[in-house]
């Protein structure tokens, strides 16, 4: 097939035809990894190993796309289970209170760091000089793949092929058919999807405008819309120790099984989808959908339990440093030596987030309606409205007085400059 644009390499680290023998070929199984294992073999001339990696997507067959893989022309083809080390990454998450430009819980960023993380490894232990991924040139996918490879082994080449041929979603479905390629992207149903045990985001078609109408029910592949969500509310409980979730209604789980059943649970109830105006690391602003109903549910537990067990000077300080971690994760930056110091502050501070948190679900509203903590900042002695003897009510008027000075002298002084001007 010949590019269709005129494409230059400028980067140290775009491999050159020629220069290699094999390629590990990070494979999903999709529509962009399908098209380009051929094209790859065609216009490298080279083996591909293709690397699928199991972070709990569930639309998959992953033997499936092995075996795709290997009838498209793969030397070998490698799945691997990664769920538990992922949901590593998904409690650093619930920790930060992932939220990127409000409600993306940052599935997409976490699971390009674990693919990234893995692809090195495979790469040196299959001796493969390049890695090859599927995204476009307009992405953010594109920029954490090579930013994160590079970091942490940079020998290693990189190659792009979609960047490189430039072909659009269309032309890659017609190139698909003629080459007899299986793809689930039809032009009747352009939606494109990415999904992991933390996330599932949804591209292509009405999203993509924001002046049109997603059709939901036909986009939403995990979550009811909140008109077909039950009619009964449903009340779960989340215990949390140091910040990591380790309990669903008084039962303890593993994180990756506590995830994606918070994720049935949610899902079911219409919770935890958003539509999303994005701003792109590229520049450019986007929408998409972003379904995350056990991110939502946890993050929401989690950050009411932090405020309660935390002073208000900590939870503003918290709001800060949980904005920064989002926008560094985002932006192609978890190997970056601030996210370091970052995690060190949540990490110290989610010490004390032990306890347990009921949250009440119904037609696409979680709300955290009870909490529990043995680093509790509340004092009912203190701060009942009834008659208590332990706050002294006599001290009030002393400390407004005091409280309100700044403001007061400030004021009038304005007030007198006003004056003598006018």
């Amino acid at each position: 097939m010949e590019q269709t644009t005129n494409y230059k390499k400028v980067a140290s680290h775009e491999a050159e035809k020629g220069t290699f023998n094999t390629c590990l070929l990070l494979y999903s199984g999709g529509l962009d990894t399908s098209v380009m294992l051929k094209w790859i073999r065609e216009e490298y001339e080279c083996e591909i190993i293709a690397l699928t990696i199991n972070i709990g997507q569930t639309a998959d067959n992953l033997d499936a796309i092995k075996q795709k893989a290997l009838k498209l022309g793969a030397k070998d083809a490698i799945v691997y289970d990664a769920k538990d080390e992922f949901a590593e990454l998904c409690a650093e998450a619930v920790k930060a209170n992932a939220d990127y430009q409000g409600g993306y819980a940052l599935g997409c960023p976490l699971g390009r760091v674990m693919i990234s993380k893995l692809a090195v490894q495979f790469a040196a232990e299959f001796g493969c000089e390049v890695i090859a991924h599927g995204c476009t040139g307009k992405g953010n996918d594109q920029v954490r793949f090579e930013s994160y490879i590079t970091t942490l082994d940079p020998s290693l080449k990189i190659i792009a092929p979609v960047r490189e041929w430039g072909m659009g979603r269309e032309e890659e479905i017609a190139y698909a058919i003629k080459n007899g390629i299986p793809v689930e992207q039809t032009k009747k149903s352009p939606y494109s999807y990415d999904e992991n045990m933390w996330a599932n985001t949804g591209e292509g078609g009405e999203i993509e405008n924001p002046q049109l109408i997603p059709p939901l029910e036909n986009i939403l592949k995990w979550c009811n819309t909140p008109q077909n969500a039950p009619n009964q509310e449903e009340l779960v409980k989340i215990g949390f120790e140091q910040g990591v979730p380790v309990s669903l209604n008084g039962i303890e789980y593993d994180k990756k099984d506590l995830i994606m059943l918070l994720n049935q649970i949610g899902g079911k109830h219409g919770v935890g989808y958003f539509h999303l105006i994005e701003d792109r690391i590229v520049g450019l602003k986007v929408r998409g959908v972003y379904e995350n109903p056990a991110a939502h549910i946890l993050i929401q537990a989690h950050k009411n339990l932090e405020q309660l067990v935390s002073t208000r000077e900590e939870n503003e300080m918290k709001t800060l440093i949980d904005q920064k971690w989002a926008y560094l994760v985002y932006g192609a930056k978890y190997f970056e030596p601030v996210l370091d110091n970052i995690r060190a502050y949540i990490n110290e501070q989610n010490k004390k987030v032990t306890g347990e948190v009921t949250v009440r679900l119904y037609k696409g509203n979680c709300e955290v309606v009870a909490l529990v903590s043995p680093y509790s900042l509340f004092d009912e002695n203190l701060a009942t409205f009834n008659k208590s003897a332990a706050f002294n009510q006599n001290a009030s008027a002393g400390f407004i007085e005091l409280w309100n000075l700044p403001q007061k002298t400030a004021y009038q002084l304005k007030q007198q400059v006003i004056k003598e001007v006018v």
